[in-house]
């Protein structure tokens, strides 16, 4: 090679540097990414504060990373190029058997966090003893990396969930415990998790649907009872969007009741709906908001069925494609999500004349929420 050419191959070097650097200043800043279905990390404020204690480096490095120009193909290109060179994970995430992308979930249960709201929920739940007339269920829903473990790559050892949902049932009171995986793990060889989204189907939510409603004292449904509907067989879930690729997609399926259920849906800020279901999000690339259309602080649903019972779903996304098989059972159903709830939960409890109390997470999404801190109030 020449002097010529070396100064050349410098040169390339320098330009890609440089311009993908100034055109990330250039490009205006993104405020979501849709492909991720999150928010990006925008410009973080300079202070004497933030500078001194490192606060300031640490954004805005994740400032840059959420920013870069071109950041989605970037993603997708490293993943492909991880992908042809045959291995077993990207980003956390585990290349499965039969086209699954499954988290790993790594550090979400070892960490102080996730002791910390094991100990929030216990100590909530002695609080909400005698307040329910029908009791108290917790439901955490053990992940994919832990119910399709038959499915991950060879020598793949993430870290064991039952461990972690062992600790829970050991912390909450005896008799509102719901065992989750006990119902899911017969099932593993169905689709019960999405290929491309940390979701469990309706499927899955179904199943223990029936066995959560035998043990309640509520008609057990059969799935004779819904007409079965594939709404979309488009769906890309939130992990394929982490690795920017493309693979099989998902169909979501709606269990519709044949016989029909009056009620109306009021979530804070939006107008009064009819149905559990927002059709257009269907259009979206958050398929999964066809469930309520998303996440609420707080989703009211009153139905005809005038027999007392009164729930209060405390939830995450989880719940969202369990909450209409309570439609039947409950005259009032409450769903409260806390990440978006900034008013008492205890002031709502006392207001809201429930019968019964359902929390229900995936362990994942429990062990690492922050905002369960509120319990405490």
């Amino acid at each position: 090679m020449n002097r010529h050419q070396s100064w050349n191959i410098i040169l390339l070097f320098v330009i890609l540097i440089f311009g993908f650097t100034l055109a990330t200043f250039l490009v205006p800043e993104r405020e979501r990414s849709e492909a991720e279905n999150r928010e990006l990390a925008q410009h973080p404020k300079l202070t004497v504060q933030s500078l001194l204690n490192g606060d300031f480096e640490k954004d805005y490095e994740t400032y840059l990373t959420d920013q870069f120009v071109l950041r989605d193909g970037w993603i997708g290109l490293k993943t492909a190029v991880e992908r042809l060179l045959q291995r077993q994970e990207s980003k956390d995430i585990y290349f499965a058997k039969d086209d699954y992308l499954i988290e790993k979930h790594t550090g979400v249960f070892t960490d102080g966090q996730a002791e910390t709201n094991v100990q929030l929920l216990a100590s909530f739940l002695e609080r909400c003893r005698g307040q329910f007339e029908n009791g108290v269920s917790v439901m955490i829903v053990p992940n994919a990396v832990s119910v399709l473990r038959g499915k991950l790559p060879p020598l793949a050892s993430p870290y064991d969930e039952r461990l972690y949902l062992a600790r829970i049932e050991q912390a909450v009171p005896e008799e509102m415990w719901f065992d989750v995986n006990e119902v899911l793990w017969p099932h593993r060889n169905e689709e019960i998790f999405y290929r491309t989204d940390h979701h469990w189907t309706t499927r899955a939510a179904f199943c223990v649907y029936q066995v959560w409603a035998a043990e309640k004292g509520l008609h057990i449904p059969s799935e004779d009872e819904y007409e079965i509907q594939t709404v979309t067989e488009e769906f890309e879930g939130t992990i394929q969007s982490k690795l920017g690729i493309r693979t099989k997609k998902d169909p979501i399926r709606l269990y519709l009741p044949r016989e029909d259920i009056f009620y109306t849906v009021e979530a804070e800020g939006q107008e009064k709906k009819y149905s559990v279901y927002d059709y257009s999000m269907l259009g979206t690339k958050d398929k999964y908001g066809v469930f309520f259309g998303g996440n609420y602080a707080l989703t009211r649903i009153r139905t005809r069925a005038d027999n007392g019972r009164k729930i209060l779903l405390l939830k995450d996304s989880y719940a969202n494609c369990f909450a209409p098989f309570l439609l039947a059972e409950y005259e009032e159903i409450d769903l409260l999500d806390i990440r978006y709830y900034n008013q008492k939960i205890s002031d709502l409890i006392a207001d809201g004349g429930y019968t019964d109390l359902l929390v229900l997470y995936n362990a994942a999404g429990f062990a690492e929420d922050v905002s369960l801190s509120k319990l405490a109030f």
